[in-house]
């Protein structure tokens, strides 16, 4: 996870070089189109205008990337905390992991990061991975319509048909 970290911080470092070489050239008159080109970015003609007008107003400190994102939440200790959770209790609902995650390491993460985290790591608390409930072991000994869909062929459609007809009369 270490290398990854340092892949990213590298990513971020060439990309912030990126954004001053950019907004460098505008400076020297250059049109947007050459100093997008001449940085190696693929930004509109709004964000470039944004970026230079960013660095006319704070420096080079203003293109600095500030954000971090859902990933750097989860650092190591975090992961595999929520790994080894998940392994012991499977079935555990991923809001009740949020809500861990927010008791014991003071971290606020969306249920849709928990699940991502969750299937990475093999550990997914779908549908798919659980034993059948009594709703799914009903509705697997229906047998199949011509569609291929299991049900009582056609009551959903006919019951209001039916029911208007007969209030008409």
């Amino acid at each position: 996870m270490a290398t990854q970290d340092r892949c990213a911080q590298a990513k971020d470092a060439e990309h912030s070089t990126a954004r001053v070489h950019l907004a460098r050239s505008m400076q020297q008159g250059r049109p947007w189109q050459e100093a997008v080109h001449l940085a190696g970015l693929r930004v509109s003609r709004a964000t470039a205008y944004r970026l230079h007008q960013r660095m006319r107003q704070g420096g080079e400190q203003a293109l600095q990337e500030g954000r971090h994102g859902h990933p750097t939440k989860l650092r190591d200790h975090v992961r595999q905390w929520l790994k080894e959770t998940c392994q012991q209790t499977p079935h555990t609902p991923s809001s009740v992991i949020q809500r861990l995650l927010q008791a014991r390491f003071d971290l606020r993460v969306s249920i849709s990061q928990v699940n991502r985290v969750r299937a990475a790591h093999g550990v997914s608390n779908h549908p798919k991975n659980q034993e059948l409930g009594k709703k799914r072991l009903k509705k697997k000994s229906l047998p199949l319509k011509e569609s291929g869909r299991r049900g009582q062929a056609g009551s959903c459609f006919w019951l209001p048909l039916i029911r208007r007809m007969s209030s008409r009369s």
